[in-house]
C-alpha cells in the first residue's frame, strides 16, 4: 500500500516508488510534518526535537513545557493567530471581528482512487494508479471543519494536497485568507528556483538562496501571468541537473495566487502556496465549506532532471484530459504575422494553398474575422463572421480549405470585450468595472464579468454554436489582459472579495462545458501567449501559446525555463517570419524548424514570400517532424547545457522512454572565431546497448569557408550507449549566423 496508519505512533507514511512523506498526530492532537525526501521505512519520528527558541509561545495545555510551541513545530496545516508567527495558511474573521485558528485531530480515512476538487481542474487517477488519505481536522472554539487530502501516485513519485475549510459554528464568519498547503522542511541548505518574466520573455529562471525572512511568488492579475509562475523548486545548494535533492511545488490554478517561502529563526523552511489572498473574502454561513486549489508535490534526490520529468510525466497522464494528449498534433498554419487584421477569403486561401503543398496538414485563422473587427479597437465579442471580409461566411472558406487536404482551425478571445461592439452595448453591466470611474484599459479592451452565470452561459451558447455549425478541428482560446476594476454588479457588497476567485471558476464551468461537448476539437490555450501556462489550463488544453515572442533565439531560453515544470508537448511554438517582428533578428529557417520542433510545431508567416529553397527546407522540416514526433511527445527531456552556463551554444537531448531512440539538438547562439570544439555528453541512454547514428543534420557551414584545412564533417559510426554518456559526442566547428545540428540515433 501506499499509505500506511502507524497507529501506535499514530504516524501516517506515503511512500511512493523514491519517495517518503510522514506526518504526525502529536499528544494534543496537532498534525505535524516529520519528512519528506527519499523513500525510507520505518518511522522518522526521532527527527522533530522541541526546543525553545526564546519568545515562541506554548499552547495553554503546554504553558510550563517551554519547548513546546506552534512556532517552532513543522505543521501541515498551520492556523493563525494562536502562537505561530511564521506565515499562516488560513485566516478566519468570526463575526465578532475575532481572528484565530488551531486545528487539531478527529479522524482520518484511507482509500483506492484519487479525490476530486470540487469546480476547479485537479489530477486523476486510473484504476488502481492512486491511494487517498483524508485526514479531518476541527477547532470546535472557531466553528471550523478543516479536511485535508492528499493523494499519492506511487508510480509516478507525486502526492497531491488540497484542502476544504467548513463552516461548523452556528454564525457567519469570513475567510480572509485559505491556502492549499503547507510544506515544513526543517532541514537543509536550500536555494529557491523560480520563474520570472514578462510579455514576450517568460519563464526566466532564477535560483537565489532562500533567506531569513519571506520570499513572496505571486500574481495579483486575475491570472497564473507572464510574470511569475505558480511553480516553485528547492534545491539544496549543490544540487544539479543531474545529482542532489530537489522539490518541486506546483500550485493546480490559474487566477491570482502567492507562493510564499519563509526561512524561520531555527533555519527550516516552509512554503505556503494557495489563492492570493488580497481583495480575497469569502463569506461563510453555516454549513458551507470552501475549497482550495491542488497542489502538486515532488522529490528527487537525484537532480533537477528526474523533477522535471516526474512532472512531465504526471502532466501528460494525470493532468491533461484531452484525446489529443497523446496523440500527433497537426503541423499549421497561422496567418497572424502573415496578414494581421488585413486579410479576406483570398488572402487565406492562398497561404493555404501554399501550405497544402508544402504538407502542411491544419490552417488557422486568427484575430479578425469576427463582427466589426479591422483592428483591436472593435468588435470583440460579436461572434458572428464579417461577410464583408470573408463573402460566403465561415463555411466558404473552411470547404476550400478541406478541398485542399488540410483541416481548420478559428482564433477565439470569449472572456474579453471591446466597448464598440454591439456585445457590449446590449450588456455594459456584464463587465468588470468600478462604479462612477472611467476603466483602466488594456489593448482598447474590457474583462468580462466571468463570476456570472448568465455570461458563462451566453458564452457557452455562442462558441458552442460556431463548432456545432462549423467544421472546426481547432480553436486557440486567447486572453491578452488582465484583470483591473474588478467589481461585479451581480454581487452584493460583502460578497465582492469572491470575483477574483469566482471569474477563474466560471472559465473553467465554460472550459468544462466546452471541451466535453466537442472533444474532438484541438484545443490551444494562449494568454497573449504564455500568461496563463499553468497545470489548470492543461487539464482543459493539451497544449498553450508558449511565448509571443517567436524569436527563435528568444524563445531557446523561453522554452528552457518552461522545461523544468512543463512537458514539450504542451509547448506551442512555430516558425516564425524574418526578421522576427519581435526582436528584428534575423534567423536561418531551419534553425527557426529545431527550436518549433521542440513544441507541438507550426508556422506563422506568409509561405507566399518564400524562396523556392525556403519552400523545399519547409518540405524537409514537416517530413522531419512526423518522424520525430512521437519522441519529442513523449519521450524523457533532458537538459545538456544551461543559458546560464554562458556558452556560445544551447544543446537539448529526448530519449524514448524504452531507451531506442535518441534525438538530439543544438543551436549556436553565438559564432566565434577559432571557437572550441563542443562536447556533449548524452543522457538518458541504455550504457549496455550500441546505437547507431541515423541522421546527422547541419543547417550552417562545416568549417571556416577562409581556411584550407579539412574538417570531419560529421561523426558517425555505431557507439555504446556509455561512451556517449561518459565520453561524449564532439561536433565540427559551425560557422555563419545561428547554425545548428539534429542528430538521431537508434539502438542497434
Amino acid at each position: 500500500m501506499s499509505i500506511l496508519f502507524l497507529k501506535n505512533e499514530k504516524i501516517f507514511a506515503l511512500h511512493t516508488k523514491k519517495t517518503t512523506y510522514e506526518m504526525q498526530v502529536d499528544e494534543l492532537g496537532h498534525l505535524r510534518h516529520l519528512y519528506y525526501g527519499r523513500r525510507v521505512s520505518g518511522s522518522l519520528s526521532h527527527l522533530y526535537h522541541p526546543a525553545d527558541y526564546g519568545f515562541s509561545p506554548n499552547p495553554y495545555e503546554k504553558r510550563l513545557q517551554t519547548g513546546y510551541s506552534l512556532d517552532t513545530m513543522p505543521q501541515e496545516y498551520p492556523g493563525c493567530n494562536q502562537g505561530d508567527f511564521r506565515v499562516s495558511a488560513l485566516v478566519p474573521r468570526a463575526g465578532d471581528g475575532s481572528c484565530g485558528a488551531d486545528f487539531c485531530y478527529e479522524s482520518h480515512e484511507i482509500l483506492e482512487g484519487k479525490y476530486t476538487v470540487e469546480g476547479m481542474p485537479s489530477a486523476f487517477a486510473r484504476e488502481t494508479e492512486a491511494q487517498t488519505l483524508i485526514v479531518k481536522l476541527a477547532d470546535p472554539a472557531a466553528g471550523l471543519e478543516l479536511t485535508l487530502y492528499y493523494g499519492v501516485f506511487e508510480e509516478r513519485d507525486m502526492i497531491t494536497r488540497a484542502a476544504r475549510i467548513k463552516n461548523i459554528g452556528g454564525q457567519e464568519l469570513t475567510l480572509e485568507k485559505a491556502a492549499s498547503a503547507c510544506l515544513d522542511v526543517p532541514f537543509g541548505d536550500w536555494e529557491l528556483l523560480h520563474f520570472h518574466g514578462r510579455h514576450l520573455m517568460e519563464r526566466q529562471i532564477e535560483r537565489i538562496p532562500v533567506m531569513h525572512g519571506i520570499q513572496t511568488i505571486s500574481s495579483r492579475r486575475g491570472a497564473s501571468s507572464h510574470h511569475h509562475n505558480p511553480f516553485l523548486i528547492l534545491a539544496e545548494h549543490e544540487t544539479t541537473e543531474k545529482y542532489g535533492d530537489c522539490c518541486g511545488v506546483m500550485l493546480v490554478y490559474s487566477g491570482s495566487y502567492r507562493l510564499d517561502v519563509e526561512k524561520d529563526q531555527s533555519g527550516g523552511i516552509r512554503v505556503v502556496p494557495g489563492i492570493h489572498d488580497e481583495m480575497f473574502r469569502w463569506p461563510l454561513t453555516p454549513g458551507e465549506s470552501f475549497q482550495t486549489p491542488e497542489v502538486l508535490l515532488t522529490f528527487s534526490h537525484e537532480g533537477l532532471e528526474t523533477l522535471s520529468q516526474n512532472y512531465h510525466r504526471f502532466i501528460r497522464k494525470n493532468i491533461c484530459r484531452s484525446r489529443w494528449t497523446e496523440k500527433k498534433r497537426p503541423v499549421l498554419i497561422n496567418n497572424w504575422e502573415a496578414t494581421y487584421f488585413d486579410f479576406d477569403t483570398d488572402k487565406i486561401i492562398s497561404i493555404a494553398r501554399e501550405a497544402s503543398a508544402l504538407g502542411v496538414d491544419l490552417l488557422v485563422l486568427d484575430d479578425g474575422w469576427f463582427g466589426g473587427r479591422n483592428s483591436e479597437h472593435q468588435g470583440l465579442g460579436d461572434w458572428i463572421v464579417n461577410e464583408e471580409k470573408l463573402p460566403g461566411g465561415l463555411n466558404r472558406l473552411i470547404e476550400e480549405v478541406n478541398r485542399l487536404g488540410m483541416r481548420f482551425g478559428l482564433w477565439i478571445e470569449p472572456e474579453m470585450v471591446n466597448e464598440d461592439s454591439d456585445f457590449y452595448r446590449a450588456h455594459p453591466d456584464w463587465a468588470l468595472t468600478l462604479p462612477g470611474k472611467a476603466p483602466t484599459m488594456g489593448r482598447d479592451q474590457l474583462v468580462l464579468d466571468m463570476s456570472r452565470p448568465e455570461v458563462v452561459e451566453y458564452l457557452y451558447e455562442r462558441i458552442g454554436a460556431l463548432l456545432r455549425n462549423h467544421r472546426i478541428d481547432y480553436i486557440k482560446w486567447d486572453m491578452n489582459r488582465n484583470m483591473t476594476d474588478v467589481y461585479s454588479r451581480a454581487l452584493p457588497a460583502q460578497n465582492q472579495g469572491q470575483v477574483f476567485h469566482r471569474y477563474i471558476l466560471g472559465v473553467y464551468d465554460l472550459l468544462e462545458r466546452l471541451t466535453g461537448q466537442f472533444p474532438e476539437v484541438l484545443f490551444e490555450g494562449c494568454a497573449g501567449g504564455g500568461g496563463r501556462f499553468d497545470a489548470a489550463m492543461l487539464s482543459y488544453f493539451p497544449q498553450i501559446w508558449c511565448s509571443d515572442d517567436t524569436d527563435a533565439i528568444e524563445r531557446l531560453t523561453i522554452q528552457h525555463g518552461t522545461s523544468f515544470a512543463y512537458p514539450v508537448s504542451a509547448v506551442g511554438a512555430h516558425v516564425s517570419a524574418c526578421p522576427n517582428h519581435q526582436t528584428g533578428r534575423t534567423v536561418p529557417i531551419d534553425t527557426r524548424a529545431v527550436v518549433a520542433m521542440s513544441g507541438t510545431f507550426g508556422y506563422e508567416l506568409d509561405l507566399n514570400l518564400l524562396t523556392e529553397a525556403e519552400k523545399e527546407a519547409v518540405r524537409g522540416q514537416i517530413t522531419r517532424f512526423h518522424r520525430y514526433a512521437d519522441l519529442i511527445r513523449e519521450g524523457d527531456y533532458f537538459r545538456l547545457e544551461n543559458p546560464d552556463d554562458r556558452l556560445p551554444y544551447l544543446a537539448w537531448q529526448f530519449v524514448s522512454e524504452d531507451q531506442t531512440e535518441s534525438l538530439v539538438n543544438v543551436v549556436i547562439t553565438h559564432s566565434r572565431g577559432n571557437a572550441p570544439l563542443v562536447r556533449l555528453r548524452l543522457r538518458g541512454l541504455d550504457p549496455q546497448a550500441e546505437y547507431r547514428l541515423a541522421v546527422f543534420d547541419v543547417f550552417g557551414a562545416i568549417g571556416n569557408p577562409e581556411s584550407k584545412e579539412a574538417e570531419t564533417p560529421e561523426p558517425s559510426g555505431i557507439s555504446g550507449g556509455d561512451a556517449l554518456m561518459y565520453g561524449g559526442l564532439v561536433l565540427p566547428r559551425l560557422y555563419g549566423d545561428y547554425p545548428s545540428v539534429q542528430i538521431y540515433f537508434r539502438r542497434l
